[in-house]
């Protein structure tokens, strides 16, 4: 019962829809679309290659942008971006680009199309940290440019946020994997359960023949709930309970391990996209009510609509205005809270409350690594030129751990640029050295 709960939810196109689909476009002059898109996706140029049958030199326009097109196509805000942005999104009728390049990932992949011609792998080592979205794109980027490039992974399992923080029915996790597989495909190399600041640090990179150093961790660090009774057991991180779930899915974890029950009342403080993940997610593993407290409007939530809507349709409650006053307990078990709508102060029951109210990056490699200035709130500072340098000469960052937490996309088009940092920077010191 619990598989079919996570199935995916959203279904592809099957192969005729698509084709019609991408014949609607109407190769605009000036295409919206990719000014929408943060990678600037060349859509109307993978969009024709499909409408004609071309579905190699569609994946082909859509390799030279993106390592990651079945994931973005899955995860991506497309209402936000792409699709927000379409001629057609007048009429209320986008292109479904998101759908589409799905489909062209998928069938690319299930039927082994593309098969690149890799470079020699001779223009410089470069370390990466982190299988998440951000390490993944530098990865690729810089193998297809000739780039001997390692990835250190501290979990046994690669994909970071992609494979602990986005629920399987939304991202599926062998779709992950073979995403995964297809970096490999390049050359790189990964490297699990080691954790970098602890197990190596960075300087052992250095001192391993690496050129440059990616860090890639994103924000791993929680903040925290600061009411009377949030040390009670029950107060859970929103990220720590979807991992524990993937897990779950995954075999590698009991479902007694997963801290929401069949038949809890559950609560979640926040609203924005991984508010609505734990929301469904919560649902999907058998609790009683779902409630999301939000202090503010439903006008005012960062999540997307459809996430919000789709949530709405499968049985979540929404508290606007809503602030939790206290936590209540026995035994040092969460029961209950105080909240507070509109100022009036009221008790229900509660059995475990989800945090989603944003995070940090940690300190560990930082910390362990002289020369790298953070900002006052944690992130890692870096340069313009070369674009994504930290104050340390050779090491480089990118994605949440730099910036404030973003989109999957987003940490995408940060990291292309980083790439292109790297690259001109191992470049000149090679250059220099000869």
């Amino acid at each position: 019962m619990a598989e079919l709960k996570f199935k995916e939810i959203n279904e592809g196109f099957s192969p005729k829809e698509a084709i019609d689909e991408a014949k609607r476009c109407l190769n605009c002059k000036k295409p919206l679309c990719v000014t929408g898109c943060p990678i600037e996706h060349n859509i109307p140029g993978f969009l024709f290659e499909f409408s004609t049958g071309n579905v190699g030199n569609a994946m082909q326009i859509i390799n030279e942008k993106s390592n990651l097109p079945a994931i973005c196509g899955r995860v991506c805000p497309h209402e936000k971006q792409c699709e927000g942005h379409c001629i057609l999104n007048k009429k209320d009728n986008p292109i479904r680009v998101g759908k589409l390049e799905r489909f062209i990932a998928d069938f690319d992949s299930e039927m082994g199309l593309i098969h690149e011609k890799l470079a020699p792998k001779t223009r410089g080592k470069v370390a990466v940290i982190g299988s998440g979205p951000a390490g993944l794109t530098v990865a690729g980027d810089l193998a297809r440019e000739g780039f001997n490039v390692v990835i250190y992974e501290s979990e046994q399992e690669l994909g970071g946020v992609l494979m602990f923080g986005i629920p399987h029915y939304r991202l599926p996790k062998d779709i992950v994997k073979r995403e995964i597989d297809k970096i490999a495909g390049l050359g790189v190399t990964f490297i699990t359960n080691c954790m970098i600041g602890k197990d190596l640090t960075v300087d052992d990179m250095f001192d391993r023949g690496f050129d440059a150093v990616f860090i890639g961790t994103g924000t791993a660090v929680p903040k925290s709930l600061e009411i009377p009774g949030s040390h009670l057991i029950g107060v859970i991180q929103s990220s720590y309970f979807l991992r524990t779930v993937s897990l779950y899915n995954n075999k590698s974890l009991g479902k007694r391990e997963v801290p929401v029950k069949t038949g809890d009342n559950v609560g979640i403080i926040g609203a924005g996209n991984v508010a609505m993940d734990a929301a469904r997610t919560a649902l999907r593993i058998g609790a009683k009510s779902v409630t999301v407290f939000y202090h503010k409007t439903e006008h005012d939530i960062s999540a997307l609509q459809t996430e919000y809507n789709e949530a709405v349709e499968e049985g979540v409650k929404f508290s606007w205005k809503t602030s939790l006053t206290e936590l209540k307990g026995e035994k040092n078990k969460l029961k209950g809270a105080t909240i507070s709508v509109d100022g009036r102060l009221s008790d229900i029951e509660l059995d475990v409350l989800l945090l989603a109210i944003g995070s940090r990056p940690a300190n560990r490699i930082v910390s362990t690594t002289l020369g790298i200035d953070v900002s006052d709130t944690g992130y890692v500072v870096t340069k313009e030129r070369p674009y994504g340098m930290t104050t340390r000469k050779g090491v480089f960052a990118g994605g949440d751990v730099v910036h404030m937490p973003q989109t999957v996309v987003l940490a995408m088009r940060e990291a292309k640029n980083v790439a292109k940092g790297i690259l001109q920077y191992v470049d000149a010191k090679k250059l220099l050295e000869e």
